[in-house]
């Protein structure tokens, strides 16, 4: 089978390799989709914290089912998709139903091989029954549970003003949810074209250019001088989380979804007269996932709007790079197998 490796920084080769043989309380995956992610751009360009060379990207996926063992649960062609987060069950927070932030967490496509692969073998606890999406869809669950994740960490209240910093896949999940939870959403980027897509394609109430606008300005004229009671960042940019605890209103919440490998550097006084809470999202639970499938299900999420390029796997070593530029307006890319 043909598998994609990324060998070091900003280098991608094909090779060819065995498919995986049937381990017991494993299936064997033939991936039909695997969706490109902020993690996945960041390996390429040697940015992304907890990871080590060489490494078969990919961890959003469909796939189809291809070998089980007799006493499965699945059956041969249905669709699925995975939980990637491979966690080891006795540390205390698995131990607290935190799996998603398990201390020997083990990722597909960052701590081991993911699935830019022909074939994938994974431990059947990790796979998602498909229950009627398609594949689109199902490419499509695990980065929108990440955002899912966020704001059930945020705990939004109907009608609070929820600032979402970051206007790429995982953020526009995240304001998708703030949405479905009630909340009048802000959705600030440095990208004109990101945000007029958040206006048109989610109905997003507001959004600021943080190069072309007074960011502080425009939340104080939005929320009629009470600022963001919930600050969610999705960018992983320094600059912007350091920015962030001016955004906040007194008694705010401040979430960071994305990650940078620096230090954060806040104003102690300005953070503490706030009375802020800071907390941290990783990953999701396997409730996030259920709930996206209902939510996509119900309609309150529709899939389409976020899949914008779609490319075969047989071209992926090429055309990777350009998928950063500016000018082609990538959303979510798709690897089509």
């Amino acid at each position: 089978m043909k598998v994609l490796i990324c060998k070091t920084p900003g280098e991608f080769a094909y090779e060819e390799q065995e498919k995986p043989k049937l381990k017991p309380g494993c299936t064997i995956l033939k991936i039909r989709q695997v969706g490109i992610c902020g993690t996945d751009y960041h390996a390429f360009e040697g940015s992304q914290p907890f990871f080590q060379y060489p490494r078969i990207l990919g961890h959003e996926i469909a796939a189809e089912v291809s070998e089980i063992n007799p006493d499965s649960q699945f059956k041969i062609g249905e669709l699925v998709t995975i939980s990637p987060y491979q966690y080891c069950g006795n540390c205390i927070a698995c131990r607290y139903g935190k799996t998603n932030c398990c201390q020997h967490m083990q990722v597909c496509g960052v701590h081991i091989d993911g699935a830019m692969t022909e074939f994938f073998m994974v431990p059947d606890k990790y796979i998602i029954k498909g229950n009627g999406l398609t594949a689109d869809q199902l490419v499509l669950v695990e980065p929108l549970a990440i955002g899912a994740h966020g704001v059930a960490r945020a705990g939004i209240a109907k009608g609070e003003f929820v600032l979402v910093m970051g206007a790429g896949p995982i953020g526009l999940g995240t304001m998708n949810f703030a949405q479905i939870a009630g909340a009048r959403v802000i959705a600030i980027d440095v990208n004109q074209k990101r945000l007029l897509f958040c206006k048109k394609k989610l109905g997003i109430e507001h959004i600021i250019n943080a190069v072309e606008e007074d960011v502080i300005a425009r939340l104080l004229e939005i929320t009629s001088g009470d600022m963001p009671t919930v600050v969610i960042d999705c960018t992983g940019n320094l600059k912007a989380i350091n920015s962030a605890v001016s955004y906040m209103a007194h008694g705010a919440k401040f979430v960071l979804i994305g990650l940078q490998k620096e230090a954060l550097v806040i104003s102690h006084p300005e953070f503490h007269k706030r009375e802020g809470t800071l907390m941290s999202s990783r990953n999701a639970l396997p409730e996030d996932f259920k709930y996206v499938m209902d939510c996509i299900k119900s309609g309150q999420v529709q899939p389409a709007n976020y899949i914008t390029h779609r490319i075969n796997f047989a071209d992926i070593k090429g055309e990777f790079t350009s998928l950063t530029a500016p000018g082609n307006e990538v959303v979510k890319a798709v690897i089509e197998f």
